[in-house]
């Protein structure tokens, strides 16, 4: 008895030691007693979410249930205990409380696997600073305007060589913009995303389904940091001629997740929420620009040897996410420069699209952190263009920026756009393709992975993919055969340069002619639309590649 007494003493004392943090995370050891089941999944994710499980064939299982509501209630009845946010990924709690006696009596619950602080009051702007400091903005006061194709679709403005070095604009000239396609984007606010003209088109088209802030868990990001707004809006703006960002018809969710004056491993506890969110909702892929590794109190800082993909709260979280369907896109970290230089988590998650920084010229920037992952996978996976980025600033001007924060959201809007085109594809075939585009796949490194993707050559190794075996006894197809209203032709290519094709009836009238450029055993493919008014019958379509000539008999 003296002993349990004893125990329960030298607990009390501790939890007093730890009442400078008013934020703890409960970690659970079950869910027993949760009120959802596996089997009925339509009770905590979204008809969007289980479809993609469906579609890419993943298992719903137990960490997709929501964390027991008993035990959520036990923990809120301890004492003076406030419960934030749980996640279920990772079966805990954040609750707030300063009261010690409640931190003893939930620690004795069985369900408690163990309770830990893991942040101190809420700060303010009065106590520390801004943390993207760094990452200030310069006001340019007119839109750099670049030569760009005659042929592009989009007018790129200021924006255009950060879409060009990765050949962004074939995916726009496409006809992929990020069309049905949904992003949650996961910073530190974005202020007076409301009022900026630069997303007068999304706020028109219903482009933005929603906004949380997990940090004061209140609906408004708008008056907050604006940090997330440059981020969004290099991938959203859209200003044709002055800036159009890497996916402007994509769908966004914006969430706060990060405390801009203040660092506390709670920020990755709400990383981790905010991507269940997103999951829940349905969203196809996430772009953060976060990083953790060194804290307020040095007492909860990471090492390097942490930077496994299996060590933080958030570097799981990021990995689960990409385990449930999603592409998962995060900066690498702006450490190159400084004592700790490595890559920060979740970047170090295995599944995660570690993006690093370069200027438009492909040079590295000294800024961007250095790999590899203390496991030893190629980090950072890739690059974009992260130093002199363009993007849109709080008074809606077109400025520029330094930052992994900038290069992370150029690329995953062309990734966006490049699931578009290809969505029978899984989130990691899509990734395992952008990687072998990228400009030093065969010899990576240290500081931009496997290199600056091309999302020409990327499109092209889909493409190739999906017909794989299709092109075995002839160099031209054409399907469906009958046609009704669309035609899509696949060819590889005798030889580079321009493939010329001609749809006529019968009598040798021209219905449809164009040209599109390949390389030589490259698949490229064609597609011919609104048909429907074409009488029934017979029709010849004529491919020409250089020397070469096919006439492909079809009927509608």
């Amino acid at each position: 008895m003296k002993k349990s007494i004893l125990l329960s003493g030298l607990l009390l004392i501790c939890f007093l030691a730890e009442a400078q943090y008013s934020r703890h995370i409960i970690r659970l050891t079950d869910k027993k007693g949760t009120a959802y089941s596996i089997s009925e999944p339509t009770g905590f994710l979204s008809a969007k979410a289980i479809n993609r499980r469906n579609k890419y064939k993943i298992d719903i299982d137990s960490t997709d249930l929501p964390v027991s509501a008993a035990y959520l209630d036990s923990i809120k009845k301890a004492g003076a205990v406030v419960v934030l946010s749980s996640s279920r990924w990772l079966n805990q709690v954040l609750i707030r409380t300063t009261d010690a006696n409640a931190l003893l009596k939930i620690s004795s619950f069985p369900f408690v696997k163990k309770a830990e602080p893991i942040a101190e009051r809420v700060s303010t702007p009065v106590q520390a600073e801004d943390k993207f400091a760094d990452e200030k903005l310069v006001n340019i006061q007119q839109p750099v305007i670049t030569s760009q194709s005659k042929g592009d679709l989009i007018s790129y403005g200021s924006s255009y060589r950060q879409i060009h070095i990765h050949n962004g604009e074939f995916l726009h000239n496409s006809g992929f913009q990020g069309q049905g396609i949904t992003v949650a984007v996961l910073d530190a606010g974005y202020r007076n995303y409301l009022s900026i003209s630069a997303f007068d088109s999304l706020r028109k088209n219903n482009q933005i389904l929603g906004q949380y802030d997990f940090v004061n868990n209140e609906t408004s990001v708008n008056e907050d940091n604006a940090h997330g707004l440059y981020c969004f809006s290099i991938m959203a703006a859209n200003i044709p001629g002055q800036f159009v960002g890497s996916a402007p018809k994509a769908s966004y969710y914006l969430f706060r997740t990060e405390d801009e004056f203040s660092e506390f491993p709670v920020e990755e506890h709400n990383w981790v929420v905010a991507a269940e969110q997103a999951d829940s909702l349905g969203a196809d892929m996430i772009s953060s620009s976060l990083g953790y590794s060194l804290f307020d109190d040095p007492a909860f800082n990471h090492t390097y040897a942490d930077m496994n993909g299996n060590t933080t709260m958030v570097s799981k979280g990021a990995d689960l996410a990409a385990h449930k369907g999603m592409i998962v896109c995060n900066s690498a970290g702006n450490s190159g420069n400084d004592g700790w230089k490595y890559i920060i988590a979740p970047a170090d998650g295995d599944s995660v699209l570690a993006v690093g920084a370069v200027d438009v010229n492909g040079t590295v920037a000294g800024f961007s952190s250095y790999g590899p992952s203390s496991d030893g996978q190629v980090k950072p996976d890739v690059a974009s263009v992260g130093a002199g980025t363009f993007v849109i600033a709080t008074n809606g001007a077109v400025a520029q920026g330094d930052g992994t924060s900038f290069s992370n959201p150029n690329l995953a809007g062309l990734i966006a756009c490049l699931w578009q085109a290809f969505p029978e594809f899984s989130n990691m075939q899509i990734i395992d393709a952008v990687r072998r585009s990228s400009s030093k796949f065969s010899t990576p490194d240290d500081r931009v992975g496997y290199g600056i993707p091309n999302m020409k050559l990327a499109y092209q190794i889909l493409l190739e993919k999906k017909y794989e075996g299709l092109l075995t006894d002839e160099w031209v197809k054409a399907f469906p055969n009958p046609f009704r209203s669309d035609l899509n032709v696949i060819l590889k290519a005798k030889e580079s340069g321009n493939i010329y094709y001609q749809l006529s009836d019968m009598a040798g009238r021209m219905i449809r002619n164009g040209v599109q450029t390949s390389e030589m055993d490259r698949v490229t493919s064609i597609q011919i639309h609104g048909l429907d008014q074409l009488p029934k019958g017979a029709y010849n379509l004529r491919i020409m590649n250089g020397k070469w000539s096919e006439t492909v008999r079809l009927v509608k």
